[in-house]
């Protein structure tokens, strides 16, 4: 066969080729916009050649980003995601579907090397199961956050070496943290802003956490306080302030705003049981070290009627409360195993325990390392990282470690987890800019130079 006619045959199969990948590229779902470029990058699509990443340069599922040495990329994706891709990093967007309003959004990314800075958007807002990165070390579960990620080998601590800053306590900012919740658990913090809570999630002063009907849930404290939500039930922690080397300093007040509330006291009550209390519209609580449950309705949860059954229900079932009625009435103490009911037509005792909506605390296993620290130095190698703001889950094949604002964590090679002592310098103090930066250039340029952030031009 002549080489004419070989090439005449061949021809149809590499023009057929040739559609059959230009249409696999067109079938993949555009998934957003390069925003800032910064040196030498690629974005390529299975099948494709590379395609240099510049601003304004479409992204489609599938495309896996890298970057060389010096390079960064801003990118934003449709449902408000933006990452800033740190140099000599490699990303792949491997599933990434978004529709709005749509129920099924979901965003998978493998970051294989390198790093990233990220404000996630609509689809791990919405959805808390519906964001994650996979790294060869363990896989991020996003929760609707403000982050940074970092697959680290040797170079992490040569940048955490080259900082003069002295390095911040790694301090968990939360009160507690969700155990566990069945059904629908939210919190509104003071400032009004409310956010979906799951497992692990954190619980800041201020907050009020709500269940919704058929909703319980689980809060464990750092001072080893329990707490169980029953369904439709509004929770306030009005001020916690606690210290494990000092625990007889802390504080921990709490208001039930309605719904039913079931409390193991820990060691602020302990140690100093006249910083703690609970309130409702109806009576303050003073605590003795103790376990009790209170169901909230009526004028208890300022509602109007109800019946003579509405009212605020108290019964102790370990220790020992104080109870002081709304108005001037006489303060009652009762023991394990008595109670009393406050209704509009006054108080009567009761003598059994109220009918129960959820598990009693003291029976409730909490997970490990949900406030723990650990001696995580700068130069081990895996993954790190630090949440600015919202809630991230890192887990591996046989531990998870929950991070809330302003929380560093690690994951190693081995599958261990922890939450280091001290912020890591690298993570802390990183130059790159972060993905909503007005001015990433100018940013750059500054950070090569050597100047300080707080020296950048507004």
């Amino acid at each position: 066969m002549t080489l004419h006619n070989c090439l005449t045959r061949l021809a149809p199969v590499a023009f057929g080729l040739g559609l059959l990948l230009t249409a696999g590229a067109a079938s993949a779902q555009l998934a957003g916009e390069v925003e800032f470029a910064r040196g030498v990058g690629f974005a390529q699509t299975p099948g494709q050649g590379p395609r240099t990443l510049g601003k304004g340069l479409s992204l489609r599922e599938g495309d896996r980003l890298t970057t060389s040495e010096g390079a960064s990329a801003i990118i934003k994706l449709d449902d408000g995601t933006r990452m800033t891709i740190r140099p000599n990093s490699e990303i792949i967007l491997q599933h990434y579907h978004f529709k709005e309003n749509a129920p099924d959004n979901s965003m998978l990314m493998q970051l294989v090397r390198g790093g990233f800075r990220a404000v996630t958007g609509l689809i791990s807002k919405n959805s808390p199961n519906a964001a994650k990165v996979q790294t060869s070390t363990a896989t991020i579960g996003i929760r609707g956050t403000d982050f940074d990620a970092r697959l680290c080998t040797r170079e992490c601590a040569a940048e955490s070496s080259r900082v003069q800053e002295t390095a911040r306590p790694n301090a968990v900012q939360a009160s507690a943290r969700v155990v566990t919740a069945q059904g629908e658990l939210n919190a509104t913090d003071a400032a009004g802003v409310r956010r979906r809570l799951v497992d692990g999630g954190s619980v800041y002063p201020g907050d009020v956490v709500e269940t919704s009907r058929e909703t319980r849930a689980v809060l464990a404290f750092r001072d080893d306080t329990r707490i169980t939500l029953g369904q439709t039930t509004r929770f306030r922690v009005d001020n916690f302030v606690y210290d494990g080397q000092n625990a007889g300093e802390g504080r921990f007040l709490a208001s039930i705003l309605r719904g039913s509330v079931r409390a193991l006291t820990g060691l602020i009550a302990k140690s100093n049981n006249r910083n703690v209390g609970f309130s409702t519209a109806t009576a303050t609580i003073g605590i003795r070290g103790t376990g009790f449950d209170i169901v909230c309705t009526g004028p208890c949860a300022q509602e109007e009627g109800g019946g003579d059954d509405a009212g605020m229900t108290i019964f102790t079932w370990l220790g020992a409360i104080d109870v002081t009625p709304q108005g001037g009435s006489a303060l009652e103490v009762l023991q394990a195993g008595q109670g009393l009911f406050i209704s509009r037509n006054g108080i009567r005792p009761v003598t059994s325990e109220p009918p129960s909506d959820g598990p009693r605390p003291d029976g409730v296993q909490v997970p490990p390392k949900l406030f723990s620290h650990d001696n995580v130095s700068d130069d081990r190698e895996g993954l790190f990282v630090f949440v600015r703001d919202g809630h991230i889950e890192i887990a591996t094949a046989t531990e998870i470690l929950h991070l809330g604002k302003n929380e560093a964590g690690f994951a190693g090679l081995a599958g261990e987890t922890g939450r280091p002592t001290l912020i890591p310098k690298f993570l802390d103090f990183d130059k790159l800019p972060l993905p909503t930066s007005k001015n990433p250039l100018l940013v750059s340029i500054l950070a090569d130079a050597g100047v300080k952030p707080t020296n950048q031009c507004k």
